[in-house]
């Protein structure tokens, strides 16, 4: 049997990998998300660890939280909601070095975007300027997360290339058995609120904050 998929579903989603892919301007290759700082104090040394380390950031740490804020965004009614969101947002950051990774890649977003696809979006920071614009784009919110997550992971395993003994195809198979993760946590943030976000991945937002005196170093945060 053959299944037809309607062309504005194939539209949407089109738009979706666009705006998540590592082509997009966005400049997500110059952050390590603290994985730099990592893979110096000898944390993160092999694809085992790498894939144990992403894992906690997923489930207990920056991934699960931004989840929450991509479904909080496009879920407020009003520009007034989301800016309320995007200081809130800011306030939870666990050091500047993260503020600065999300406000950047944020503003580049909004800026790209509302030239291209003429959405009304201030400076904001990244996971509440995507889950905004995808409320304004009609963009299915399941897919929105599931593949943001899936582009933040890919992003760090690129990183990781580049700072670590990591070859190709262990990299691809690291990120291969994140995907189900990625699933998992669309899914569990569903009925999330304000009051869910939290971190216990604390190695990770210790790593990001020394990473602010790190010298020399490779990648923003």
């Amino acid at each position: 049997m053959t299944i037809r998929i309607p062309m504005h579903i194939d539209a949407k989603l089109l738009t979706l990998t666009q705006w998540l892919s590592p082509a997009f301007p966005v400049g997500a290759f110059a952050f390590s998300h603290g994985l730099e700082q990592a893979a110096r104090n000898g944390w993160v040394e092999s694809a085992s660890d790498l894939l144990e380390w992403l894992q906690d950031i997923m489930h207990h740490g920056s991934g699960f939280s931004d989840a929450i804020w991509i479904r909080l965004a496009n879920d407020a009614d009003t520009e007034a909601d989301v800016l309320t969101l995007n200081a809130q947002c800011r306030a939870f950051a666990p050091s500047i070095e993260r503020l600065r990774e999300a406000e950047r890649q944020g503003q580049a977003f909004a800026r790209v975007t509302s030239d291209v696809w003429q959405v009304k979006l201030p400076a904001l920071q990244l996971p509440i300027a995507l889950g905004a614009a995808a409320r304004q784009e009609d963009l299915p919110i399941e897919a929105v997360i599931t593949l943001y997550l899936q582009s933040f992971l890919g992003n760090l395993v690129s990183a990781a290339q580049r700072i670590m003994p990591l070859g190709q195809t262990d990299a691809q198979a690291v990120l291969a058995k994140l995907n189900r993760d990625c699933i998992d946590i669309a899914e569990k943030t569903k009925t999330a609120k304000l009051q869910d976000i939290s971190s216990s991945a604390f190695l990770s937002d210790i790593a990001s904050m020394r990473h602010e005196k790190l010298q020399p170093r490779i990648f923003q945060s």
